[in-house]
């Protein structure tokens, strides 16, 4: 494709030409499931068949699992010159940029994003994290122990093996680079296991980075279904390390797996019930309320770390509310392939009526409806929800409780910044939290007591690769993203050599 993206240019047409490959990528080329079996992708945008994809099982899990140790036990990747390692992976995240249109194309079309943001945001993601990682391969330096002058004591970090990684149906190409970046920078051979609901650009781009030079068999995808082959890749005995993103339910059963094979480590990040504290000496209440209006409905509100609890002091709720309102009724959803479009399709139809499920739950639960709420589009075939918010929340309510994964914001009101605290940490995750004070001292105060992984003050959603992402509590166990993610994917060696 076009390697010079136009935000004009007719999406429409060159979906209708793209042929995705569904077919699993292992040891270097694109091949069948053992058994021949396929699923249909079927896009969310407007329910067309994209391709059939590879449905694999535990067989196809122990082919791409037996070619990734063979790869590593051979040294192709693992012993390679870390600045050699560097070239290859600065090669791959030029390839992700030289191919932008193609990979956001197919992100847009598998689960049902706006086409603006893959361009934007999600392709250039990844190639940054790709790219970060690269360079930071040769500037990870070893230690020496303080030890007595007849003892030499080295602690170095080596590779683990062999590692899957497991990831969700949000961000695919962002989230597939947040476990691949740091895996390969350390010199380990991968399985990866894309979700079934969104798996073409997790394929593409495992050739891209055989393009990239890459080996053969460091670098496989095996998509399917989680009972499936994820279950197969987290029960695995010659899988020394499972990277996760997901749900938290699915995460507890990621662990299980792990205890009941070979004790692999695990990293999970999984759910978020994550709170946006908004109080009355907010030093922009215009900004607090687009922060908040995005922290719930970006990405259709799909995200793990998604600000899905408005925390609001009183004296200012009603004019917080009337500026998301405001915000929401211009965020109408639209066609994903249109330039124009900011909020695009649920990513299924299971999806789309668990979200209603929650809405109609709120309603009946005594939270008032402030706008929104309905399904919509549906003469295009695909799966729209407005933006809803609701108000007059408890925080016993389901919707303020569980996560919805949906363009759905519940809002609560609150008198004490004590008592805000309570609420935002009473739930069972710890992913994200906000505060927003022109009071330092009140900032610092919420920012220490938050139980979250990550506080915003006077923002949210902040990033970058150089910071973990990662939570507290059922939030999950061990970070992506910065140098921090070695410490999943590698091992430290203490070697104690004595002297005479």
């Amino acid at each position: 494709m076009n390697t010079n993206s136009n935000m004009n240019s007719n999406w429409h047409q060159r979906a209708a030409e793209l042929k995705p490959d569904g077919r699993a990528f292992v040891a270097g080329q694109r091949v069948a499931s053992l058994s021949g079996a396929t699923f249909d992708k079927r896009s969310p945008i407007d329910g067309r068949l994209l391709a059939p994809i590879a449905d694999g099982q535990s067989g196809d899990v122990d082919v791409a699992v037996a070619d990734a140790r063979a790869a590593f036990v051979s040294g192709v990747w693992a012993a390679r010159a870390p600045s050699a390692r560097k070239r290859v992976l600065q090669r791959f995240a030029e390839l992700i940029r030289a191919h932008k249109d193609e990979l956001a194309l197919l992100e847009t079309l598998d689960m049902g994003k706006p086409i603006g943001d893959s361009l934007r945001v999600d392709v250039p993601s990844a190639a940054r994290c790709i790219d970060w990682y690269a360079e930071s391969i040769d500037k990870i330096y070893g230690e020496v122990a303080p030890t007595a002058a007849s003892v030499l004591a080295t602690i170095t970090r080596e590779p683990l093996g062999v590692v899957g990684a497991i990831v969700p149906w949000n961000f695919p190409l962002i989230m597939t680079a947040w476990k691949v970046a740091p895996i390969l920078a350390a010199g380990n051979s991968l399985v990866l296991k894309p979700s079934e609901k969104s798996p073409l650009s997790a394929l593409r781009l495992a050739e891209l980075a055989i393009e990239a030079g890459v080996p053969p068999g460091v670098f496989n995808v095996v998509p399917g279904f989680g009972h499936t082959a994820g279950k197969a890749l987290a029960l695995h005995a010659d899988v020394d390390a499972i990277g996760f993103t997901g749900s938290t339910a699915t995460g507890k059963l990621v662990m299980q797996y792990a205890g009941q094979s070979n004790l692999k480590r695990v990293g999970l990040e999984c759910g978020g019930k994550s709170a946006n504290i908004v109080m009355a000496d907010c030093p922009d209440l215009e900004a607090a309320a687009t922060a908040a209006a995005f922290a719930i409905f970006f990405n259709q509100g799909e995200m793990c770390s998604a600000g899905s609890r408005l925390l609001v002091q009183r004296p200012i709720r009603e004019a917080m509310l009337e500026r998301i309102a405001a915000i929401a009724k211009r965020m109408t959803p639209g066609d994903p392939l249109d330039a124009a479009t900011r909020l695009g399709a649920l990513v299924d139809e299971t999806q789309m009526n668990r979200v209603l499920g929650y809405i109609h739950g709120g309603r009946e639960q005594g939270a008032r409806l402030h706008c929104g709420g309905e399904r919509v589009r549906q003469e295009s075939g695909g799966y729209y929800i407005e933006p809803t918010v609701f108000d007059e929340v408890s925080p016993q309510m389901t919707i303020a409780r569980e996560e919805i994964f949906g363009p759905v914001l519940a809002t609560i009101p609150f008198d004490t910044i004590d008592e805000a605290i309570s609420i935002a940490n009473s739930t069972e995750y710890g992913l994200a939290a906000a505060i927003w004070s022109r009071d330092i001292n009140v900032a610092h105060k919420a920012a220490r007591a938050l139980r979250s992984g990550m506080v915003y003050v006077n923002c949210y959603d902040a990033d970058d690769i150089t910071v973990p992402f990662g939570g507290y509590k059922q939030s999950g166990i061990g970070r992506d993203k910065s140098l921090h993610a070695f410490e999943k994917y590698t091992e430290l060696k203490t070697t104690w050599i004595a002297f005479g």
